[in-house]
């Protein structure tokens, strides 16, 4: 693997409303699970991690994006590049997270759109693109054998890569 694969971190999880939660972010778990992964991204960067990658989706990719921005003052040498799967991704959702997502991409240090407009496999497309530019993944995942984040996970780990998950209602780390 080349240097660059070996300093770099993505980030999977689940949308919010798969979790208990929703879209309260307020809700205490959902609190507990961004400082987890607050607490590990630190850690990723302690181990000379220093680019993440984001796809950009509600949820977990979103806020591990907020959660890198947030950590860049203290550590300006890291990066965040966002991973869109096409560039229509946020179109179908509210005014409020559209306007979230693209300010978010603003303060990105580099925007790759995969395609311009939707098709179909580009979410698998954008998820393999993740895996294949990083050597460690971060997922927020319950488990379950079906959609994008097991999917994702089952590919990083075919490919070797190092995965951490946080388990987002029993909030165990492995």
């Amino acid at each position: 693997m080349n240097s660059e694969i070996e300093s770099a971190c993505a980030f999977t999880g689940h949308r919010p409303m798969r979790f208990c939660f929703g879209y309260d972010e307020s809700d205490k778990q959902c609190v507990k699970i961004k400082k987890l992964l607050a607490e590990r991204v630190g850690t990723l960067i302690a181990e000379g991690v220093t680019i993440f990658y984001s796809g950009m989706a509600l949820g977990v990719d979103q806020w591990a994006a907020e959660i890198v921005l947030g950590m860049k003052k203290d550590h300006p040498g890291i990066r965040l590049i966002a991973v869109r799967p096409c560039g229509t991704q946020a179109d179908r959702w509210t005014d409020k997270q559209r306007e979230r997502h693209h300010s978010t991409l603003a303060l990105c240090d580099e925007v790759i759109t995969l395609h311009e407009k939707y098709r179909r496999g580009c979410m698998h497309e954008r998820n393999r693109f993740l895996v294949d530019h990083a050597q460690y993944l971060l997922a927020v995942y319950d488990g379950g054998s079906k959609g994008g984040t097991a999917y994702t996970i089952k590919y990083a780990r075919q490919q070797g890569r190092r995965v951490t998950t946080i388990h987002p209602d029993t909030l165990v780390v492995e």
